[in-house]
């Protein structure tokens, strides 16, 4: 990952001097005329946040990952730490790092935000001071959010106790991430949120909205089973829906004999996701969207009673799905 480590923005300093090399950033900036954090408040930040770019992640993808990450810490002030590992385990080669800062003005000059970056980039023969290298690089009175990325196995990700254990929230994708990511069992599990899940924020809402006008008892009265159906760029996103969907049946009251069934759909926009409810009665529940255009169409027969509704519906852009997995 020395490509990765090149690619991404900052100022290359020595790993012992971190502290100075953001002191020494803010200065710079300052004496450019840019935005820095206010003397009195330097320590602006609000949260940690460890982005952790497994062995998988490409140059051009972690671009994308710290733009998220930069994205997201302009509206929630944050020290985040990027962890870069070598593909190669050279005892030779030592513990890199980088610092980069930036501040941008809202609408009044009080309405500043202000993130903080460290990338480190490491051999697996330094992965034994990683942990007490990034506790230097952390806020230890602001909390912790992990967000491994890419990482090839559960097992290389379970190896990392310390922010797996310390960290509030663990952020995993479950499009990136190894096969049963979710089900795998994590040191504290209930802190672990999908980042496909929470893309969802939007369809959820707008899906629980147009069932909301039907009673429990009608919804599930005579229910035999709740499908999904995907293009092919959703698979996770289907699976999270229907996790979702299971999850509303179960507070309804209704299990017994229902079918959960997910299948990619043959020859549709690799965007394409529809959620349907099938009866053995003539009622009838199908959602249907296009996630890329961003719409969406309801059809309902409940009572003999027919609804037809057109929508909008989209997935979250990736900084405001870290805020909805960390926050909610």
């Amino acid at each position: 990952m020395s490509d990765i480590f090149e690619a991404l923005p900052g100022l290359e300093i020595k790993v012992g001097s971190i502290a100075k090399g953001l002191a020494s950033l803010w200065e710079d900036a300052a004496s450019a005329g840019k935005p820095t954090p206010d003397l009195e408040d330097s320590r602006a930040t609000q949260i940690n946040l460890v982005l952790h770019l497994g062995l998988n992640t490409t140059t051009e993808d972690a671009k994308i990952q710290f733009v998220a990450a930069s994205q997201f810490a302009m509206r929630y002030p944050s020290r985040v730490v990027v962890l870069c590992p070598l593909h190669k385990d050279d005892a030779q080669v030592a513990m890199r790092a980088k610092v980069y800062g930036e501040c941008t003005i809202g609408k009044s000059k009080h309405d500043k935000r202000c993130c903080e970056f460290v990338i480190l980039s490491y051999p697996r023969s330094q992965r034994q001071y990683l942990e007490a290298e990034v506790s230097i690089c952390i806020s230890s009175d602001l909390p912790l959010y992990y967000w491994p990325h890419r990482f090839a196995a559960n097992a290389s990700l379970a190896d990392y106790r310390y922010l797996l254990t310390k960290a509030k929230r663990i952020l995993i994708d479950s499009a990136t991430s190894p096969r049963e990511a979710l089900a795998y069992p994590w040191p504290r599990p209930e802190a672990v949120r999908d980042l496909a899940y929470a893309r969802l924020l939007h369809v959820r809402q707008a899906i629980g909205q147009f069932l909301s006008r039907y009673s429990p008892v009608t919804l599930t009265t005579d229910l035999q089973s709740v499908s999904v159906e995907y293009g092919s760029n959703l698979s996770a996103e289907a699976n999270a829906l229907l996790s979702w969907a299971k999850e509303r049946i179960i507070e309804c009251g209704s299990l017994d004999d229902v079918n959960f069934i997910v299948n990619q759909r043959p020859n549709s926009p690799e965007s394409f996701l529809s959620l349907r409810f099938n009866y053995k009665t003539l009622e009838s529940f199908l959602w249907t969207a296009d996630l890329l255009s961003g719409q969406c169409h309801f059809e309902a027969d409940y009572k003999n009673t027919k609804t037809s509704l057109d929508a909008a519906a989209k997935l979250l852009k990736a900084q405001d799905s870290l805020s909805e997995a960390m926050f909610f």
